[in-house]
C-alpha cells in the first residue's frame, strides 16, 4: 500500500471535525490528480516493495514512469541522478526506503513557492499568454474575480482582436467578476488597444490590469513578433511593466505544452506560469518539467471551472495530494 511507502500517506485518527477550507481544497486538489496519481505513484507503489533491492534496473524502471506521467526526460534523468545521489549517501538498500527519497527530490526540484502576488506602483500589469484552448481566457476571469474580492480596482484589456469571440467571452467573465474591460473591437491593431488600457488603468486609478493576447499557433513567427511589440508597449507606458508576465499552458497537452512554453518565453520573457485543467489529465508531471526546463516558477493551477478553482500554487500540497492515498486527506 502506498500509505506504507510514503510517510505522507500515514493519516492518525481524530475526532471528527468541520471540513475547513484549507482541507476541501486539498481535497479537491487530491481528486483532481487522481489520474496522475494512477499513471504515476500506483506504477511505482509497485516497484517499491519490501525486500527488493536498489540497484540500477530499478532507477531505470522508475525513470520510465516519470516519462509516462509527462515529467519528461531531462527532468526525469536530473531527478533520478539526486535519488540515486542520496541512496549512495544515505548507504539505503531495500526499495521501500526509495519512497520519501522521491518525494523530497520533488519537492527540491519544485523549489520555494513563489506566489503571485502585487507589488510595484500601480497600476499593477499581468501580461498573460497561451495559444488557444489553454484556458487563458477563463484564468484572466478568475484572476479578475479574485483581485475584486481582495477589493481591488481591475481593469481587463481584451488584446486579443482578431477573434470576436475571444472578445464577447471575456466580456461575459469581466462581467461576472465584475471588472472593467476595455476593447477595440475586431481587427484593432494589438498593441494600440493594450496601450490605451494601460494608460486607462493609471487614469482611473486602477490597482491590476490584466492584459489579454491572442493565441494563435505558436509556431506563427507574426504572433511572437506581436507578443514582444505589447511587451514593449507596455513598458513605455508604465515603468516596470509588464510587472508579471503569466503563461497560461494547457495540463492534458503534456510536454506539447513545455514546447509552447519556451517558444513564448522567447518572445516575452515569462515570470511565472498557470497549469489549467490539472483535473482531466494523467499528464500532472508536466509541473514538474515546467519548473526543471523553464525555468519560471509555477505560480498558479487550475482544478475546474468554478471561480476559486483557480489557486496558488503550493509544492507540498501538490506533492502530498500526489501521493496521499485512501480516503482520508487531510492536510
Amino acid at each position: 500500500m502506498l500509505r506504507n511507502l510514503f510517510k505522507g500517506g500515514e493519516k492518525k485518527s481524530v475526532e471528527p471535525k468541520e471540513t475547513t477550507e484549507k482541507e476541501s481544497w486539498f481535497n479537491r486538489l487530491k481528486s483532481s490528480l487522481a489520474k496522475t496519481r494512477n499513471q504515476f505513484v500506483s506504477q511505482l507503489s509497485s516497484l517499491l516493495r519490501v525486500g527488493r533491492k536498489i540497484d540500477e534496473e530499478l532507477m531505470e524502471e522508475i525513470e520510465e514512469i516519470l516519462i509516462q506521467a509527462d515529467v519528461g526526460i531531462e527532468t526525469a534523468l536530473t531527478l533520478m541522478d539526486n535519488v540515486r545521489e542520496t541512496v549512495k549517501t544515505k548507504g539505503l538498500g531495500d526499495s521501500s526506503e526509495l519512497g520519501e527519497v522521491i518525494k523530497d527530490e520533488i519537492l527540491n526540484l519544485l523549489g520555494e513557492d513563489i506566489p503571485l502576488k502585487l507589488d510595484g506602483d500601480s497600476p499593477y500589469t499581468i501580461l498573460v499568454l497561451g495559444v488557444n484552448g489553454a484556458g487563458k481566457t477563463t484564468t484572466i476571469g478568475k484572476l479578475a474575480s479574485r483581485f475584486k474580492t481582495d477589493g481591488k480596482r481591475v481593469l481587463v484589456a481584451a488584446g486579443d482582436t482578431f477573434r470576436a469571440a475571444a472578445e464577447d467571452q471575456l466580456a461575459i467573465w469581466c462581467e461576472r467578476a465584475g471588472a472593467d474591460l476595455i476593447r477595440g473591437g475586431e481587427g484593432a491593431e494589438p498593441a494600440s488597444v493594450v496601450y490605451d488600457a494601460v494608460h486607462a488603468a493609471k487614469n482611473r486609478d486602477v490597482d491590476v490590469l490584466i492584459v489579454d493576447t491572442a493565441g494563435r499557433l505558436h509556431t506563427k513567427k507574426p504572433l511572437m513578433d506581436e507578443l514582444s511589440k505589447i511587451g514593449r508597449v507596455m513598458g513605455q507606458a508604465h515603468e516596470g511593466a509588464p510587472h508579471e508576465v503569466l503563461l497560461v499552458i494547457d495540463g492534458t497537452v503534456g510536454q506539447n505544452a513545455l514546447m509552447q512554453a519556451k517558444v513564448f518565453n522567447e518572445a516575452v520573457p515569462i515570470t511565472g506560469v498557470t497549469v489549467t485543467k490539472l483535473d482531466g489529465t494523467a499528464k500532472g508531471g508536466i509541473v514538474l518539467a515546467v519548473k526543471a526546463e523553464l525555468g519560471a516558477p509555477v505560480k498558479l493551477i487550475g482544478i475546474g471551472e468554478k471561480l476559486d478553482d483557480l489557486r496558488d500554487f503550493a509544492a507540498e500540497d501538490f506533492v502530498d495530494a500526489l501521493f496521499t492515498t485512501g480516503e482520508s486527506a487531510g492536510v
